[in-house]
């Protein structure tokens, strides 16, 4: 009996999974407040592995993602952003797999509204 060390057949991961699982983790950290739409330019809108607040590209099987945060007013921004790098960077790596190379934190905005007390 001889026993195949290779899997049948291959996975292929779409890069909507990605920018799911990044906007998720994102958000996902205390003192982020939303995501904000990525800058965008003519080129942008005819490229995949874009959504609101995240931008994704995959060279040689190495993920790397862009993320653009609103964040509230009491956090401090360099904590927050270490722990979305963290987070997203653990998450794409132990559900799909793959490695990460950067993940680029863009905080686009300050949210200073405070909710109306009861």
């Amino acid at each position: 009996m001889e026993t195949n060390s290779r899997p049948p057949g291959k996975t292929t991961i779409a890069p909507e999974v990605l920018l799911t699982i990044a906007r998720l983790s994102a958000l996902s950290v205390p003192g982020v407040n939303r995501l904000c739409t990525t800058p965008t330019d003519v080129n942008q809108f005819f490229t995949r592995g874009t959504s609101e607040g995240v931008r994704i590209s995959v060279e040689n099987g190495v993920v790397y993602s862009d993320i653009y945060v609103i964040l509230n007013h009491d956090t401090n921004v360099r904590e927050v952003s270490r722990e979305i790098q963290a987070k997203v960077a653990r998450a794409i790596s132990e559900m799909v797999g793959m490695e990460v190379g950067k993940v680029n934190i863009h905080v686009e905005d300050i949210d200073y509204s405070q909710p109306a007390e009861s």
